[in-house]
């Protein structure tokens, strides 16, 4: 086990350097010059300016550019946004906000997708089978925005029962409701997923074998059925946690929270190019450890899979 850790860390050098190279060129080739953005119509001191670019590095190559950064990453150093923050403050404000929605999400995911994929896998061509397909394809076919301020509408503003935007963060019952909208369509696939996995399973050899020796029905369905059926299940949760924390632009704009989504939103529109590659270098080392532990998972789940 320890020397595939070893082997998976190592392949994850080349795709974090690939992924933040791809990351920077896509934000510092973009056209407009950031500097004189910040003059807005003002006009600027070309001494001024000039100084600003020798400051940022934006005086220098591309690729001395990207070194500059990377060097500066390795040193845990994510750099000065244009109005003078550093980016790890920024950071640090923002991340802690979307961690705990992305977390309420997750917990949504896996309590109402996993158990409604289940009764789905179990009874196919049932009543409850036909309802889970049916509320998982319309939860799918409805933007989250749209589901957001349908949500938002129902119960912030007609039934009065949650607050119309969140105005402390740092309260779970808060996050409720956008954990909510935000969880929608991971959790229809999770059900899904579940329900197609379940289905495939429940057909398979050793589940006849195991129901033939008598074994009780919880411990077929707990102990053979669930834990094969959830190997797919695992691989998408394990990505999808930082998809969550990346694809809450929309969610935490509808209920005003200052997360990661928000923070992004506003520096993509400024021209805030530090602060961009900064959250998403940090979003590609979520996605690059929680696939390392999904992988770590599968062994657990079945003990057939051992890693030389």
């Amino acid at each position: 086990m320890g020397h595939y850790v070893l082997r998976r860390v190592l392949q994850m050098i080349p795709v974090f350097l690939g992924a933040t190279l791809l990351i920077f060129l896509m934000v510092y080739s973009l056209p407009g010059d950031p500097i004189a953005a910040m003059f807005g119509d003002k006009a600027a001191d070309p001494a001024t300016v000039a100084n600003l670019r020798h400051q940022y590095y934006l005086d220098q190559p591309l690729w001395k550019q990207y070194l500059h950064y990377m060097n500066n990453i390795f040193h845990l150093d994510f750099g000065t946004s244009f109005t003078g923050r550093p980016v790890s403050e920024i950071m640090a404000d923002a991340f802690p906000v979307t961690i705990r929605l992305a977390l309420v999400a997750f917990f949504f995911e896996i309590v109402i997708g996993l158990p409604l994929g289940l009764i789905a896998g179990l009874k196919r061509g049932s009543v409850a089978d036909t309802a889970v397909l049916l509320l998982t394809l319309i939860v799918i076919s409805i933007p989250v925005f749209v589901l957001g301020y349908i949500a938002q509408t129902v119960f912030a503003i007609n039934l009065g029962w949650v607050t119309a935007t969140v105005q402390d963060s740092r309260d779970i019952s808060q996050l409720i409701l956008p954990g909510l909208v935000l969880a929608s369509l991971s959790l229809a696939y999770v059900a899904r997923l579940t329900r197609t996995s379940i289905g495939e399973n429940l057909r398979a050899d050793y589940m006849r074998t195991a129901v033939a020796k008598g074994l009780p029905r919880r411990t077929v369905i707990g102990r053979h059925l669930l834990r094969n059926s959830l190997i797919p299940v695992v691989t998408f949760l394990g990505t999808d946690l930082g998809a969550l924390m990346g694809g809450a632009i929309v969610t935490e704009g509808i209920f005003n929270i200052a997360g990661v989504g928000n923070v992004l939103y506003k520096a993509i529109n400024q021209k805030e190019g530090p602060t961009v590659v900064g959250i998403v270098t940090v979003l590609v080392l979520v996605y690059l450890v929680a696939s390392l532990v999904v992988d770590l998972l599968y062994a657990v789940l079945d003990p057939r899979i051992r890693y030389a």
